[in-house]
């Protein structure tokens, strides 16, 4: 039963995901409360980009400061199944902190802005092309390094 409803998580969050975006959803109480179990249903069978929405939406919007450290728990299982948008937000606790529960870490900081940069992720590029310019998240400055992820960067689209 329990593969059974591994299975169909990713199948059961993609429709969840659909009714969010959509005008359905909005403002309506007991619609946003549904989905969030549905999304919490399918980040709890271990649906990678479910636990990166359900994550971000706790951790950046929850109330309380027990729903957003809930929050950043599961953002950090999303970064450590591969997500990219989940690797540079954990970046972004581990270099501030948040509460007790993420202290100021600047080794993993690095660690999860590296793999989301290599990933493509562009803020997380923009990061580390600062972090090697300037000498932070204790790293030397080092020129090589900060333009070889600026080489990373991808260029921004022109308008006509």
């Amino acid at each position: 039963m329990r593969f059974l409803i591994k299975m169909l998580a990713p199948i059961i969050f993609a429709l969840a995901y659909g009714v969010f975006r959509s005008s359905f959803f909005k403002r309506s109480r007991k619609r946003h409360e549904w989905l969030m179990k549905i999304f919490r249903f399918c980040a709890d069978n271990d649906h990678t980009k479910a636990l990166s929405v359900y994550g971000h939406l706790l951790h950046f919007r929850g109330d309380g400061v027990e729903n957003r450290i809930q929050g950043g728990i599961y953002l950090q299982r999303a970064a450590d199944h591969g997500d990219m948008k989940a690797q540079y937000q954990m970046g972004r606790i581990f270099e501030e902190g948040f509460e007790h529960y993420f202290s100021a870490n600047e080794e993993k900081a690095l660690r999860y802005y590296q793999q989301a940069a290599e990933q493509g992720h562009t803020l997380a590029i923009s990061r580390l092309m600062k972090v090697f310019s300037s000498g932070e998240l204790g790293q030397s400055a080092d020129a090589a390094k900060a333009e070889m992820w600026q080489r990373r960067q991808p260029a921004l689209p022109t308008s006509p």
